[in-house]
């Protein structure tokens, strides 16, 4: 719990755009509350084919994730204070449910910036979209995207790597003990 403190100093996530022409490479990094990174080049670039401009007012996220973030830093200390199962089970199933929300409204807005383009835009390919990919990377054009957990994200994801890993042999545990019992 205390190592997700440190994921409001440092970006969660990172989205990478590498071409010939863009050597060092563009990139964009999500805060917890906020974007930074080469937002004025890529806004630039994006618009020639039609996107629309990446802006914080557009991320209602921004308002959300920090309590969010903040309910589960509580959520870890509150369990290993009181080393309760029950907490455990509650913090790990928070977390599973912010991560497949938060996977699933990132791919949302993935899908409305890459598909909705404007139709009097610049440069128009015929059938292509401009979806940057979710996890993983992805040739979009001349363009090599990347999309990544950055510092922040592993300081949220890896804790709630731990907690399943540490639920998981609770429950394992609890079977064989179970089953040794029966066989008695």
């Amino acid at each position: 719990g205390l190592a997700m403190i440190f994921s409001f100093y440092v970006p969660v996530w990172s989205i990478t755009l590498d071409a010939p022409q863009y050597p060092e490479g563009l990139v964009l990094k999500i805060w917890v509350n906020k974007l930074s990174g080469n937002l004025d080049q890529i806004n630039g670039l994006n618009h020639y084919i039609g996107m629309k401009p990446i802006l914080e007012s557009n991320f209602k996220e921004f308002a959300v994730m920090p309590y969010l973030v903040i309910a589960m830093i509580a959520i870890a200390l509150l369990t290993a204070i009181f080393n309760r199962r029950f907490l455990l089970w509650i913090y790990v199933v928070y977390m599973i449910i912010c991560g497949i929300w938060g996977s699933y409204d990132f791919w949302k807005w993935e899908y409305d910036y890459g598909h909705n383009l404007n139709d009097h835009a610049a440069i128009k390919v015929p059938g292509m979209a401009y979806q940057p990919p979710l996890f993983g990377y992805k040739q979009l054009l001349n363009f090599l995207a990347g999309s990544f957990p950055d510092t922040g994200g592993y300081l949220i994801i890896v804790p709630g790597f731990i907690a399943v890993t540490i639920l998981s042999w609770y429950v394992i545990g609890d079977w064989r003990k179970k089953r040794v019992a029966r066989n008695l």
